[in-house]
């Protein structure tokens, strides 16, 4: 299998810069997994495909301010750390640029002291270990000091750093947004509550697995990068009640996708956990927890397209991103939604 297979064009204007003024007026294409019909409606819509015992899962993770500019303490020179992970306390993986310029004890300065880093190992693919020093509460000074990790294809200002937060975001740990979740209004799902629709929340923090690049020409040889998740044991039964009953289950996005099939595939039913999935989803994967999924459109050649595929087929899911270009849905983490059913 080529990663070659999952490439497509996309023309940059349809790459959202900015997300849209109202979170659920975006386009939602609905595609049947099944027979490829395409529909298309706007994200309000979804609400038409939830039925009474069905579930809705969402991933409550909240972005962090995780991208920090500093200075070399040894030379003067600009850093850029992006955290990623942390690892125990205060220790955390992190991409920096440039790499090059950072050894086992560099010492990285951010406001003047306020906060300082101190690489104490070196990983693969540019990763470095630094362990934090600062007084105080650590997430107030990253709210003070850090910005949003915004995509790199994303080249315009946030205007208001909500926006890259779901409105359910609650638990701090991610690098990046879960973006399907950005199209939920707290109205949208009170509705959604009140037909009788289950909404259920995991855990799973954004790092390298989710949007590292795939590099590598064969898709087997992927490696992917683990992933913090949680489920809570009251998630599990009500998701075990759903499968019981035949209700649907309905996954918000790839990350929360990725924690419901980690479950399955351990446990053989949803349970009560927590841990670490490197879980990689590609065509010829078995999907054994979700039924349909929420999710935005991906970038050319991701893992995230992979995962789409497998669940709707290579061949439907290129069709309809071909609809989508035709269409001008607006592309990636400020974009359009598309339903798989």
């Amino acid at each position: 299998m080529k990663t070659e297979d999952f490439n497509y064009e996309l023309p940059e204007s349809l790459i959202a810069q900015t997300p849209l003024k109202n979170r659920d007026e975006s386009r939602l294409m609905v595609l049947d997994k099944i027979t490829g019909e395409i529909e298309h409606k706007h994200f309000y819509d979804v609400i038409d495909y939830l039925e009474e015992g069905d579930v809705l899962v969402l991933n409550d993770t909240k972005v962090m301010p995780a991208r920090l500019f500093g200075i070399k303490e040894e030379t003067g020179s600009h850093i850029e750390i992006l955290m990623l992970k942390e690892l125990e306390a205060d220790s955390w993986e992190c991409l920096v640029r440039p790499a090059k310029r950072i050894d086992v004890g560099t010492t990285v300065d951010f406001g003047n002291g306020i906060l300082k880093a101190q690489c104490i190992a070196i990983a693969e693919e540019g990763i470095r270990v630094f362990k934090f020093y600062y007084r105080g509460i650590f997430y107030e000074i990253l709210d003070k000091l850090g910005e949003m990790p915004l995509p790199p294809y994303i080249h315009e200002k946030l205007a208001d750093k909500d926006r890259y937060q779901t409105v359910y975001a609650k638990e701090v740990g991610s690098a990046a947004a879960p973006t399907a979740g950005l199209h939920f209004t707290k109205e949208l799902l009170e509705k959604i509550e009140a037909k009788g629709v289950k909404i259920e929340y995991v855990t799973l923090h954004v790092g390298l697995g989710t949007f590292r690049p795939v590099t590598v020409e064969n898709v087997l040889e992927h490696q992917m990068h683990s992933e913090y998740y949680v489920m809570k044991e009251s998630t599990a039964e009500v998701l075990n009640e759903a499968k019981k009953n035949g209700n649907m289950i309905i996954s918000v996005g790839t990350t929360s996708t990725r924690v419901l099939e980690t479950v399955m595939s351990r446990y053989g039913k949803f349970e009560a956990c927590s841990g670490w999935t490197n879980i990689f989803i590609y065509p010829g994967y078995k999907f054994k927890a979700i039924d349909y999924l929420i999710t935005n459109f991906h970038l050319p050649k991701s893992t995230l397209i992979m995962l789409v595929s497998a669940l709707a087929g290579r061949e439907n899911i290129l069709n309809a991103y071909s609809e989508a270009v035709k269409e001008r849905y607006r592309f990636f983490s400020f974009g359009d939604a598309m339903l798989i059913k």
